[in-house]
């Protein structure tokens, strides 16, 4: 019986997952991994060695060596042939930002405590929006700003925007259910993310489009155009981690 395969702790997801050189003539796309992404930025970022990546990712150092020549391969055909690199799937756990991490400080850990805190009234209601230089940013797991409005009354009591902080898929549903959210207003999302909303008990209103000012508005006027049925489709099919969907196969960290 073969040994299974042990999981590759990571300390974030990727917060870009596509590249497309300029000038781009056609090909296939190259797929990185999520824990070949995680190799790459230890050693070549972060400036790790081999035996340190090693321990930050709960494997051998022999394991490390042979997903680091495969990473390396791929990105070298992408620079070489100009083909697109998706960073898809994989094999791996999220850190939770223990003590195990070597990286100080640890990017989860920084990520909750960098975390904003903000207070909502009891009779108020919260709409997050997707949001970029005003506009509703069309790709949920990318989003680097929501921008948050109280409600009361009908009305617009206070807006404000927050950052992310680099976190992305499914880490945003927390992220918003954190920020005492009762609705969420964005263009694409898939279907992981969505699940993870309804469970965080976070009404969703996808597909939307232009102004987030003026989208929020129009919900409270009741004109508010958005899908039902919305997916996010701008990776291709074979994108097997696409905003928001969490298929790498790992539990716990």
């Amino acid at each position: 019986m073969a040994r299974p395969r042990r999981c590759r702790r990571i300390c974030q997801e990727p917060a870009y997952d596509q590249f497309i050189p300029g000038g781009f003539a056609g090909g296939d796309s190259i797929y990185l991994s999520v824990d070949e992404y995680e190799v790459i930025r230890l050693i070549d970022y972060e400036r790790l060695t081999h035996e340190q990546c090693g321990r930050q990712m709960d494997i051998s150092r022999t394991t490390v060596t042979e997903i680091y020549g495969s990473a390396r391969e791929k990105l070298a055909a992408c620079l070489v042939d100009g083909r697109p690199l998706v960073i898809s799937g994989g094999h791996y756990k999220l850190c939770k930002g223990g003590e195990t991490c070597q990286i100080r400080p640890c990017r989860k850990a920084e990520s909750k405590i960098r975390k904003p805190v903000l207070k909502k009234g009891e009779q108020e209601m919260r709409i997050a929006v997707t949001y970029e230089s005003g506009m509703i940013f069309q790709h949920f797991g990318h989003t680097s700003q929501f921008k948050i409005y109280d409600i009361e009354d009908n009305q617009i009591t206070k807006s404000q925007v927050v950052d992310t902080e680099g976190q992305g898929h499914g880490a945003l549903s927390g992220f918003l259910s954190d920020l005492k959210t009762d609705i969420l207003i964005c263009g694409g999302i898939g279907g992981g993310a969505q699940s993870a909303l309804a469970e965080a008990g976070i009404q969703l209103y996808g597909g939307a489009k232009g102004s987030a000012d003026e989208a929020v508005q129009a919900y409270l006027d009741g004109t508010l155009s958005y899908d039902a049925n919305v997916q996010c489709s701008h990776h291709g099919e074979e994108h097997h981690h696409s905003c928001g969907e969490h298929k790498h196969g790992c539990h716990g960290a």
